[in-house]
């Protein structure tokens, strides 16, 4: 049962409001019967190994383009490698206890665990940091397709100039708009998301292509390329958390490793455990290489999207720019999916209506919603000179993921406990929650004022 739920919203008995039954991967609308018919079909759960490839998938993305570029700020390789592994200690901790506080709650997704340990107010900033994370990454997704598209139509209309302001074709604005147009749009306004698991597969494939192109061209780099200097140091010590947030975007999965957690065949800490280490030592692997092959490729001269930085007429480089436009043509809908389903469900939660009600103008709301978050998103992306400036700013969110909602989770799991008999292990994992929420709450406000200063100051 619930952690400080009501006794007649137990299980969701009683209780008609619609906004309690939004997941955040399904649609908000749909009846809770389908919530059981769906544990039925998955009695037979989710492998670990299975466990592994979902957890990579949901981890790896976009986000690898950056981190070269925040190897530079972070002060060269040892500051970047230094800071990714004591960041993965974190990373992995926040699975484990979002795993743990899934089976203590009995809930199955990350909102719902956390509305259930630390109550309603928290639950519903929970899901409005969630929608502002999924909207700025759409918009970084926009951003990663014009740089990686006019690249290639420059590669294609055999320009030397990289294809900037050449031909009104090659402009990023209209290949920005026409990719939006004619494919996120249509693959976002469906009411559900099945047909995007073959697509995410290619999207993993795609990642670990980039990764491999890049540590290749560091091997035997191209004659034309001419590195900036590689710094050693940091320019300060608080340049050093200003990669953080690229970190904290790359590695964000948490939201979405909760229903993993619960679909598996084990729902047990112990093989949970194994699952994310595992899974987060393998991107570890994948962003470490990209970030350090493509940091000492180009030095400090490193575009804030790596790929930018390589000739558009280089053919394994614009295989990979087709590989990146489209794990994230594929990836937008997933995510505007999550953001819509939670904005939904705040949204009936707020207004108290019958879920009749809800059904019945479902696919009125959801067209509405669609093309609202999709035209907004596409609008901010024509503006926003580079991805780096998006990141800079739900970065920081991201550590609230990561740190501050699995820590306060923790805490308030314990506090919750009846039993008198405090001991060690207790007070411990107390400890480890409250340094994870001020560690979490530092890293957000840090890099968020630093992003936001930086905005006014360029």
């Amino acid at each position: 049962m619930a952690i400080n739920a009501d006794i007649e919203s137990w299980n969701g008995i009683g209780s008609n409001d619609s906004g309690e039954r939004a997941w955040l991967l399904q649609s908000p609308s749909v009846d809770s019967d389908r919530r059981f018919e769906a544990d039925g079909q998955r009695s037979r759960g989710v492998s670990s190994l299975g466990a592994v490839f979902i957890v990579v998938n949901a981890a790896l993305g976009a986000g690898l383009l950056n981190f070269p570029a925040a190897f530079n700020v972070a002060g060269g390789v040892i500051a970047g490698v230094t800071l990714q592994m004591i960041m993965l200690i974190f990373i992995i901790s926040g699975l484990v206890i979002l795993g743990y506080c899934s089976q203590v709650s009995n809930e199955s997704t990350y909102q719902e665990v956390v509305r259930a340990t630390c109550g309603k107010v928290t639950g519903v900033i929970c899901e409005i940091c969630i929608a502002v994370y999924t909207f700025g990454t759409c918009i970084a997704f926009f951003i990663v397709i014009g740089d990686q598209l006019e690249r290639l139509t420059a590669a294609v209309a055999h320009d030397p100039n990289g294809g900037v302001g050449s031909h009104w074709y090659t402009d990023r604005k209209f290949t920005i708009v026409l990719t939006g147009v004619l494919f996120i749009l249509p693959l976002s306004i469906p009411k559900e998301i099945g047909f995007q698991k073959y697509a995410s597969t290619l999207s993993v494939m795609g990642t670990w292509y980039v990764t491999l192109v890049v540590i290749i061209k560091y091997i035997w780099p191209d004659k034309e390329i001419i590195p900036g200097d590689i710094p050693t140091s940091a320019a300060s010590w608080t340049a050093v958390f200003n990669a953080m947030p690229t970190i904290c975007f790359g590695f964000q999965c948490h939201v979405s490793c909760v229903p993993v957690f619960d679909s598996m065949s084990r729902k047990d800490i112990r093989p949970w455990g194994l699952v994310v280490t595992l899974s987060m030592i393998i991107c570890l692997f994948v962003y470490m290489g990209t970030g350090v092959c493509g940091f000492l490729t180009f030095g400090s001269s490193v575009s804030q999207d790596v790929l930018v930085s390589y000739s558009p007429n280089d053919i394994a480089v614009a295989i990979a720019r087709a590989f990146i436009v489209i794990c994230v043509v594929t990836s937008y809908p997933i995510l505007h999916f999550c953001g819509r389903a939670v904005v939904e469900g705040l949204w009936l939660r707020l207004q108290g209506e019958q879920v009749e009600v809800c059904v019945r103008r479902e696919r009125r709301r959801r067209v509405l919603q669609t093309l609202v978050w999709f035209t907004v998103t596409l609008v901010l992306a024509l503006f926003i000179p580079d991805i780096g400036r998006v990141i800079s700013l739900i970065g920081g969110l991201a550590a609230c993921f990561i740190f501050v909602f699995p820590g306060l989770c923790l805490m308030q799991v314990k506090l919750s406990e009846t039993d008198d008999d405090r001991s060690a292990s207790w007070h411990g994992l107390l400890i480890v929650g409250a340094a994870m929420v001020t560690i979490g709450a530092f890293i957000f406000g840090l890099t968020t004022t630093n992003s936001i200063y930086q905005d006014i100051v360029n």
